[in-house]
């Protein structure tokens, strides 16, 4: 007897011990990724045609750094550029636009300087006011399909045979002698 009252007490130990950790709460996990900046130096290089208004109108060449993730910001962000005087004025031209990263603040400086004025480019659109006009198309045809889906849908539904149909006869309907109790 006293041997079943140690196996006992011994399987209760491990039982408990094994769901201790079930009844534990769960650590919580954190919302949002935590981003980590690069611990070194960056540079990178962005030459922009840029049209009479100021708008950066495309991306002529790149001088990467040694991130990805930099020079596809740096990239994007040369991308919707104005590069404008003081006074509101632009100058046509090519343009150098530098991008340094510095660890110890974490912030990225920008520069711009003038390569060459001048250049065919001068009336096309600026490469952002392009991505706009694309996006803004591509939603329209995205709203035009979800309406079309949703009319067909609808067209559907309305060829679906009854519920009287499907079951062979009519629904009851309620007697009109039924009364509730007082």
């Amino acid at each position: 007897m006293k041997r079943i009252t140690y196996v006992a007490a011994a399987l209760m130990v491990l039982l408990n011990a094994s769901l201790a950790p079930l009844g534990a709460s769960p650590t919580p996990k954190p919302a949002a990724p935590v981003i980590h900046p690069p611990s070194v130096a960056l540079h990178s290089e962005v030459v922009v045609e840029v049209n009479k208004k100021g708008q950066v109108v495309r991306v002529k060449s790149t001088k990467p750094s040694k991130v990805r993730s930099f020079n596809v910001q740096t990239f994007g962000n040369a991308l919707q550029m104005w590069i404008r005087h003081p006074n509101g004025t632009a100058q046509t031209g090519l343009y150098r636009v530098t991008y340094d990263y510095n660890p110890k603040t974490t912030e990225v400086t920008r520069h711009v300087s003038l390569i060459s004025a001048g250049g065919s480019w001068a009336n096309d659109e600026g490469a952002a006011t392009v991505m706009i006009g694309i996006a803004h198309k591509q939603a329209l045809q995205m709203q035009k399909a979800a309406l079309e889906a949703a009319k067909k849908q609808q067209e559907g539904n309305a060829k679906l045979p009854s519920l009287n149909e499907i079951r062979g006869h009519s629904s009851p309907s309620p007697s009109p002698k039924a009364t509730l109790p007082p």
